[in-house]
């Protein structure tokens, strides 16, 4: 008789990249000593909720490791990384970064990796207000503050709402570091073993290969949690997001973490 499987939480968000690259580790299409139940949550709230260990796997952002610190430890894959995929600062009128964030500023979280960049970018930024990243684009538009730093879907739909660019951090950093971007990570809480730990990553690493060898197995899943999402902003974001780094997060990738995190190991 076999002994019971153990079942661990997995905290990951609603997007498609992330309903995409786990689908088939969720739904146990893919061999593991383990059972996964999901928990699906908005990047910030998967932040949060961190600092007090609420899950045996979690999303974070690369911006949240140093507050979360020794609670919980990166795995190499499941991660987002890449080029091309930072956040966005927008604005109701065409206007420089300094222009920008002359005002308020809308910020999906403050431990989110586009903030972390955006004060980078922008060291003299004052003036911010936190706000559910899919909200920030109507904020803008209504005139509720002056700029939003946006990131998920919304680099793909600001325009729709008559905004515009007014940088990309993704491309900032990329020129200022030749390296990746560095989005978000999938860790383990510290307290499990390191053999559970490296049976989880590979099992996350057979979730991402399935997916990419049968994309449209997770249809349903990802369409269930996009929301307002159409298909073309769904393929486009899974495209973006889910990438060679979502299998292993590689050497330029850790470098990438150490640079934002400020950090010789993430």
């Amino acid at each position: 008789m076999h002994p019971p499987m153990r079942e661990l939480t997995f905290g990951y968000s609603p997007c498609p990249n992330d309903t995409f690259a786990f689908h088939a580790l969720t739904f146990g299409l893919v061999d593991t000593p383990v059972r996964i139940t999901p928990v699906l949550l908005d990047i910030e709230e998967l932040n949060r909720r961190a600092h007090h260990g609420a899950f045996d796997l979690t999303k974070l952002s690369v911006g949240a490791f140093a507050a979360v610190g020794s609670g919980y430890r990166l795995l190499r894959s499941g991660a987002a990384l890449g080029h091309g995929v930072g956040p966005l600062v927008v604005t109701r009128t065409p206007m420089s970064l300094a222009q920008a964030v002359s005002g308020r500023v809308a910020i999906p979280g403050r431990e989110t990796t586009a903030y972390r960049l955006l004060r980078l970018a922008a060291p003299d930024l004052e003036d911010v207000v936190e706000m559910r990243y899919d909200r920030i684009l109507q904020a803008v538009s209504d005139g509720d503050v002056h700029a939003g730093l946006v990131i998920h879907e919304s680099r793909f739909t600001y325009a729709d709402h008559g905004l515009h660019k007014a940088i990309d951090l993704g491309d900032w950093w990329e020129r200022e570091t030749n390296l990746p971007v560095p989005l978000a990570g999938i860790c383990a809480r510290a307290d499990l073993s390191a053999d559970v730990a490296a049976e989880v990553e590979r099992a996350i690493r057979a979730s991402v290969q399935y997916a990419f060898d049968n994309p449209e197995a997770s249809r349903d899943y990802v369409r269930a949690h996009a929301q307002e999402m159409s298909e073309a902003v769904c393929a486009q974001h899974i495209a973006l997001y889910v990438n060679a780094h979502s299998l292993d997060i590689g050497d330029d990738g850790m470098r990438a973490i150490a640079r934002l995190t400020g950090s010789r190991e993430p």
